[in-house]
Formats: C-alpha cells, sequence, structure tokens
C-alpha cells in the first residue's frame, strides 16, 4: 500500500504588503500588473503570482491602492513627498536634510532604497518616531552626491569586490573581471559606479585608477585627493598651454596700467612660502596721510575665459593644502613663477590703493591694474622681530635690492607703522562685533620621505594680524565699492549668516561644565561672550575643544551673489580678492572689478551664482581631504609612539567610547567602551560622561585621562586608545 505525499506547505512571499507598496510608491505615476510586479520581485511560479494577485486585492479593499483600468494598479497617494540630503551613519541608517522640517528626518536602513550618502533625494514622511522625531521612506534618487569611491579590492576568479574605505558607503561595489584594470588583489583603486540593478544587492562598477598598495604613502595621499574627486597632477595639454603663455613684462602693457615700481613695497609670508600673491607698499605723503598699497597678484591678466587653462582652473576652484604637499589651482610656471610677487622682480599686479590717517580712518581709495617691483621679503618670524625690537632694525636675512632712495630705516618704519594702524583697524573690528578666532593650527616636521618626526603648533603673530587686516580691507572695500553702487551690480560675495540658536544652546550647554557663561541677548553680547570665551580659554587644556566646538556653532560661510554680509568678521559687504593664486572667486571678483570700472553693465546673476556654489563645493571638499591629511599623519606620528603615556583631555563622549585628544600634539583617537573594563559603563547624555555602574566613576567631557595607543589604522585613518585612568594629580 503506497504512502500519500505529505504536500508541502506554500511558501509565502514574505513583508509582500510593504514591498507591493513600495514598488507602487517608488514610481507612484506609473501603473503595474500582477506580472510587472512579479518580474519586480524575481518570481515566476504560480504560487507567487497568486499571493501577488490576492494581496493586490487586499491592499485595494484597504484603499492603499487603486485599480485604474483592468488588472492594473496605481499607489494612492496620501503622503506629501518632499526633497532634501541624505545623511548616512555608518550603520546603514541616516537623515535627511530638508528645508521643510526644523528637525531632520530619519531613515530606517530598510527604507534607504539604494540612496547613497550626499545623495539629493525625494521621500514621504509616514510616522513619527517614539521621541517625536519624524521618520519617513526615500522613494527617489534625484541626484547622486558622488559615483566614485576609493577602496581595497578583492578578487575572485569570475569577478571582484571593491570595499569602499569610506564608513559611509554601505555596500560592497561589484566589478565584473574584465573591468578591474590591472588591479591586483588587496591594491587600493578608485572605482565608478555604472549601474544598480533593481535585483542586485551591490551595485556595478568598474576600476578606472589603480592607487597602489594600502598603507603606501603616496597611495594613502592620493587616495584621499581621490575620495573627493580632486586632481593630483594638470592634464599634459593643460601644462603645455600654461608654459607657451607670454610671461614677460612688456612696456606695451606698462602703459595700460598705473606704475608703482617706485613705492617701496615688500612681501610678508610663511618662511616656507612658494608663491608670493599679496604685496604691501608704503608712502608717507606732502599732506601728512599713508599711501599704503595692497598689490595682488595680476591673475586673470594671464588667465583668458575660455581657455583650458581656465577652464582647468574653474573646475578646480582652489588650491589644496596637504600636510605634505601643495595641490595647485594652477600651473607652476604661473603660482611660483609669472604670479608669485618675487622679490627683486617687476609684476603685474591688481591693486587697492588706500590713503589713510594716523587713526586708521580711509581719507582715499582707488583700484586698477598696476606694475609693482618688490624691494624686499619677509618671513613672519623676520616682521614679527622687527615690531618687537621696535627699532627700525632689519634681520639680516632681508635684503633690499639697495637703491640708493629706499633705505632699511624707511623699510622697518614702514612695518612699524602699518601694524600700528593694524591694530587700530583690528580694535575696531572686535568693537563692532568681529569674532576673534585664534585657532591652534597643528604642524608636522617631515623628513625626506615625508614621514612625521615632530608636531608644532602654528600661532598668529602681530606680524600675521598685520597681513591679515590690510588683507581684510581691501576684500572689504571692494566689495564695499561694487555693492553700494547703483544700479545693482552681481558681484561674487563671501557672506557669512549669523549662527543658529540651537547650536548656540548647545555650546552653551557644553562650555558650562567648564565653568564659562555666555550671553545671547542680542547680537552684540552674542559676539561679545563668545570672544570672551576664546579669549578665558587660551592656553587652557580645553582650548582646542572649545575653540572647535565654537567653530561649529557657527554657520558656514560661502560665496554667493546674494550679499548678506559677514558675521564673524562684522562686515557689511565682504568678499575675496586677495588669492587669485590659489582661489578661482578671487579671480572673479578681478574680472567684474575691471569690468565696471571700463563701464560695463551688470553681468547674469544666475550664472554667476552658479560659478559661486561651484566654488563653495571645491572649498568643502579641499578642507575634508585637507582634514584627512592632518589625521593621516597623526596615527602616522602615533605609530612610533605606541609604548608611550599621554595625557589628553576628554573631546567627545557617545555610547560606544570616549574621544580623547591628546594635549602635545593635538592627535585624537577613541577609546572604545568595550575596552573599560574596570566597570560597566554607560553614557550619561544629560552630563556628556561616562558613568561606571558599580563604581560611580565618570569620565565627562573635558576631563584629563591617560591614554597609550592601542592600534593605528592608516587605512581606516583610526586611531584607537587604551584607557591608563585619570592623572595622579
Amino acid at each position: 500500500m503506497s504512502k500519500k505525499r505529505k504536500r508541502k506547505p506554500k511558501k509565502g512571499i514574505s513583508n509582500l504588503s510593504n514591498t507591493i507598496l513600495s514598488i507602487l510608491k517608488k514610481e507612484r505615476n506609473k501603473t503595474f500588473n500582477y506580472k510587472q510586479i512579479a518580474a519586480k520581485l524575481g518570481v515566476n511560479d504560480a504560487s507567487s503570482r497568486n499571493q501577488i494577485i490576492k494581496k493586490l486585492r487586499d491592499l485595494q479593499g484597504k484603499k492603499e491602492i487603486e485599480e485604474v483600468e483592468r488588472g492594473k494598479f496605481k499607489a494612492i497617494v496620501n503622503a506629501e513627498y518632499y526633497t532634501g540630503k541624505l545623511d548616512l551613519s555608518a550603520k546603514g541608517s541616516g537623515y535627511i536634510i530638508c528645508d521643510e522640517f526644523v528637525d531632520d528626518v530619519f531613515i530606517a536602513s530598510n527604507n534607504i532604497n539604494k540612496a547613497l550618502h550626499g545623495d539629493e533625494v525625494e521621500f514621504y514622511v509616514y510616522k513619527r518616531r517614539k521621541r517625536g522625531r519624524m521618520e519617513g521612506e526615500i522613494t527617489q534618487i534625484i541626484k547622486r552626491e558622488k559615483n566614485e569611491y576609493v577602496g581595497v579590492i578583492q578578487l575572485h576568479e569570475k569577478y571582484a569586490f571593491v570595499i569602499a574605505d569610506s564608513t559611509k558607503m554601505y555596500k560592497d561595489i561589484f566589478v565584473p573581471i574584465n573591468k578591474i584594470f590591472k588591479a591586483e588583489d588587496g591594491d587600493k583603486v578608485l572605482v565608478r559606479i555604472e549601474d544598480w540593478p533593481e535585483k542586485a544587492d551591490s551595485p556595478y562598477g568598474k576600476v578606472i585608477q589603480v592607487l597602489g598598495k594600502p598603507g603606501d604613502h603616496n597611495t594613502e595621499i592620493h587616495a584621499i585627493l581621490a575620495e573627493y574627486g580632486l586632481p593630483h597632477e594638470f592634464p599634459h595639454e593643460v601644462e603645455e598651454f600654461a608654459n607657451k603663455l607670454n610671461t614677460s613684462i612688456t612696456e606695451k602693457e606698462i602703459a595700460k596700467r598705473r606704475d608703482m615700481r617706485k613705492d617701496l613695497t615688500f612681501t610678508i609670508d610663511p618662511k616656507d612660502a612658494k608663491d608670493f600673491d599679496d604685496a604691501l607698499s608704503f608712502e608717507v605723503l606732502d599732506n601728512g596721510l599713508y599711501e599704503i598699497g595692497i598689490h595682488i597678484a595680476d591673475v586673470s591678466h594671464y588667465l583668458e575665459e575660455g581657455t583650458i587653462l581656465d577652464d582647468e582652473a574653474y573646475e578646480r576652484a582652489t588650491s589644496v593644502y596637504l600636510v605634505d604637499r601643495v595641490v595647485p589651482m594652477l600651473p607652476e610656471v604661473l603660482s611660483n613663477g609669472a604670479c608669485s610677487l618675487r622679490p627683486h622682480e617687476e609684476k603685474y599686479t591688481f591693486s587697492a590703493v588706500f590713503q589713510i590717517n594716523d587713526k586708521a580712518e580711509i581719507k582715499n581709495q582707488w583700484f586698477g591694474r598696476t606694475v609693482t617691483y618688490s624691494d624686499a621679503r619677509y618671513a613672519y618670524e623676520e616682521a614679527q622681530a622687527v615690531i618687537e625690537s621696535k627699532t627700525n632694525e632689519i634681520p639680516a636675512s632681508v635684503s633690499l635690492t639697495g637703491k640708493a632712495y629706499k633705505t632699511d630705516q624707511q623699510l622697518a618704519d614702514a612695518i612699524l607703522k602699518m601694524d600700528q594702524l593694524a591694530k587700530i583697524m583690528r580694535g575696531r573690528r572686535m568693537q563692532s562685533g568681529a569674532l576673534s578666532f585664534d585657532k591652534v593650527e597643528v604642524k608636522f616636521n617631515l623628513d625626506e620621505q615625508a614621514n612625521p618626526v615632530g608636531v608644532f603648533f602654528k600661532t598668529s603673530m602681530d606680524a600675521n594680524k598685520l597681513i591679515e587686516e590690510f588683507m581684510l580691507l581691501a576684500n572689504r572695500k571692494v566689495s564695499e565699492f561694487i555693492g553700494k553702487q547703483d544700479p545693482k551690480k552681481t558681484f561674487i560675495y563671501r557672506t557669512h549668516d549669523e549662527p543658529d540658536d540651537s547650536k548656540l544652546a548647545n555650546l552653551q550647554g557644553i562650555v558650562s561644565k567648564f565653568g564659562y557663561k555666555l550671553n545671547f541677548k542680542d547680537r552684540k553680547t552674542t559676539a561679545s561672550s563668545l570672544n570672551n570665551l576664546l579669549k578665558e580659554v587660551n592656553g587652557t587644556k580645553e582650548q582646542n575643544l572649545v575653540d572647535t566646538l565654537t567653530i561649529r556653532s557657527m554657520s558656514k560661510a560661502e560665496y554667493t551673489t546674494h550679499n548678506i554680509g559677514h558675521y564673524g568678521l562684522a562686515f557689511d559687504y565682504y568678499s575675496h580678492f586677495t588669492s587669485p593664486i590659489r582661489r578661482y572667486p578671487d579671480v572673479i571678483a578681478h574680472r567684474l572689478l575691471q569690468h565696471y570700472l571700463d563701464g560695463g553693465k551688470s553681468v547674469n546673476e544666475d550664472l554667476y551664482e552658479e560659478k559661486c556654489q561651484h566654488s563653495s563645493n571645491m572649498e568643502g571638499l579641499a578642507t575634508r581631504a585637507e582634514r584627512d591629511s592632518i589625521k593621516y599623519m597623526q596615527i602616522k606620528f602615533m605609530q612610533d609612539h605606541k609604548d608611550e603615556e599621554f595625557v589628553g583631555v576628554i573631546s567627545g563622549v557617545t555610547d560606544w567610547g570616549i574621544y580623547v585628544e591628546i594635549i602635545s600634539n593635538k592627535c585624537e583617537g577613541m577609546v572604545s567602551v568595550r575596552d573599560m573594563k574596570d566597570d560597566h559603563y554607560t553614557f550619561d547624555q544629560d552630563i556628556y560622561a561616562m558613568v561606571g555602574k558599580d563604581s560611580k566613576i565618570t569620565y565627562q567631557l573635558g576631563d584629563e585621562v591617560v591614554v597609550k595607543v592601542k592600534n593605528t589604522d592608516l587605512v581606516k585613518k583610526h586611531l584607537d586608545f587604551n584607557l591608563i585612568g585619570k592623572p595622579e594629580n
């Protein structure tokens, strides 16, 4: 007697309702029949099709979808759709930043729908989270932020995967074996995403550049640039074009300019500077006023619009300053040659010339193209020595050209008088509500192989501030000159909005832990109390932390044609005019200023706003690359100090651990809560602290602790510490 076979239970398609709704909502203007939905799900058996048909009727009955024509369904859309920018976390979930909402909208990892970090997306909000935060689902990717990623390639027989360096990239990238571009297993590569098929778990890409072996110095530096889409060399045709430019100084061109070659002129720059894009001239006039010229390299004379050289400079928009190298905006023949105001050389310049009295009041001003001759070159330290000695002695390292009408005494007198005027101008700015950020810059001593052998801190001296004040004067007055014209003229401004109230409140909450108080009653008291805070923390263990947090509480400065003033500098008008060798917006400012000086009509605002946005975006990428290179060098430096104990300050506290910044070298690393084994620690958000369950020991933001290097990862740019405890004193 034969046994009856048991029927296998029908296997249901998991989460079918939500999957169907997601398909219909994602393409809400289209209709789908059951066959098309089955194809989207990758199923074609009778059981699955029957489940889809049944579920479609269920959803129709619940009025979540409608039958537009026989057998064809469409989502009933009750939600409003919005657009915003996705900010992904390393865990795969994220938040959408959208102008329509005060708070960012949370997106769970299962609702990301193949969007990537930074993408502009369409989404709808469908419920509130437990704590009242909005939650939503991404329905469409409007624009990818990027499609190129740096990562390590893993080769298999018929395919490869690239594991991206970025923690924000939550998927490995599939690469067919015929698109690996000669990469070897374990190489660091640049991969471009070409497609992300609907049924594929991973995006498909191709390797476009092999960067080298992970951990190798040049590989990692080039990887930093590649991660942000920044070039590390010029195309051959651009170099060739630049090298063929006529860079000679001609009598014909001099005749078109104001000749200022006889004015006492000098530069003050870092001692290791290779390009000098600004110089100062100083003359005492018969009427007792001081004529001070701010002379800027006339880059626009060589950079003609419509050429491949100009196109390349515009695309780059800025020079990139990594720890061990500069990636210039312009080829060397211009940046270090024709446009560099080197001592004892005649140069074409664009100048802002002011007549100023002893109270640092502007009595007259002139803008235009000039030709100048730099008589001397100072390093900041040399100019500082003159200022501090208060004598007219010139350091032996600074040499004049020996022309009879220019003496060492004139040069020293010029520096001392300009220092006096700069201090008056700075004091006036501070009284007007300007903020004084003298944040410590971390610098490295490098050996011949670019290995960091020491760390030092760069601070701003009087000589730095002298240059800063006169550059600010030129930037402000050029901007004011055009901004106040009637009828209104389109111009490129450097603006800085007022700080966000919630960010200021957060800053207050943190600095109060150190005993500091802030007053946000109005704009003036806000600026005054922020300046007092920055002054009070100067030289303390928490200085770098408080400086960083204060900067983060500020709005971001940007380029725009819509002038709203500059909050941080307390200027109603401000532009960038003084660094055209390294910033493209300054080139634009030069061109527009000359255009208006020649009587030209206002240019197209939309076109220039687009240029402004591009310049702001590229500046942001360069800044992030520069920070990554500092982080890389800090970790490289700490590799050789694994056996040492360091005193640091807790710079951040999270539920996964504490961040510690070493006082002696500003290197920051993390102590994982898993490695804090002397107790069970939990994160107390209210007091920014990690608290021991039994011992009640607290590790709070700003506390001093002793740490030792646990692990250094140059590839991921991670520095991990072991916590030794608190200092004995």
